[in-house]
């Protein structure tokens, strides 16, 4: 079964196809299917995003669409950027280098103690019958005061996972992918496509 992703950031793709291939699904970018439709996200939490733009997608290409709404939620900033890390800084941070340095200027000031923080992924898979299957991931770590590691994007390099001992930029991509709140997203969709076969079979 061909299922669309509604977005066209490559990491999630890789990341989506990774796993989902597994299942004998087949994950194509909006871009593939010539879409350029960009969702309104104007959800204030993970789910109403993603189900934003999994339902925007699927109502321009008419197939199955998948949509992940993610981010990074700080302890000592109230759970920001959450749903704004991508926008986290605003205008003034265009990249992803400018956002995670922003967020270590945010962080300064804030000992070891309070540097808690975990990354959340949201997952919607909307069918054309409107049947919406919802999983969502979250891996805790903390947020350190200086980037380490190459690999990742976005907050990845100030993001240590206690469990690895190193951050998720210091990981391989398949040792992220095996622990990432992306993949603990993804496992349990796979849960529940397994669980709901009749719609993978179609």
């Amino acid at each position: 079964m061909k299922i669309v992703l509604a977005s066209n950031n490559a990491h999630k793709l890789e990341e989506l196809r990774a796993i989902l291939s597994q299942l004998g699904l087949e994950v194509v970018s909006q871009k593939d299917m010539g879409i350029t439709i960009e969702p309104d996200e104007n959800g204030t939490t993970f789910e109403e995003n993603s189900y934003i733009k999994a339902k925007t997608i699927q109502e321009a290409c008419g197939l199955a669409t998948i949509a992940d709404d993610s981010g990074l939620m700080v302890d000592a900033l109230d759970g920001a950027p959450g749903i704004l890390s991508a926008r986290f800084g605003g205008d003034a941070c265009k990249s992803d280098r400018d956002r995670l340095e922003y967020l270590l200027q945010q962080m300064s000031a804030v000992e070891d103690a309070y540097r808690g923080a975990k990354f959340v992924s949201v997952i919607t898979l909307l069918y054309p019958d409107g049947k919406k299957l919802v999983a969502r991931g979250e891996c805790p770590g903390r947020i350190l005061h200086r980037a380490e590691g190459s690999n990742g994007f976005g907050y990845d390099p100030v993001f240590y996972v206690p469990e690895c001992g190193c951050t998720f930029a210091q990981l391989s991509a398949e040792e992220k992918n095996a622990i990432s709140h992306r993949a603990r997203a993804l496992a349990a969709l796979r849960d529940l496509l397994l669980k709901e076969k009749q719609y993978v079979d179609k």
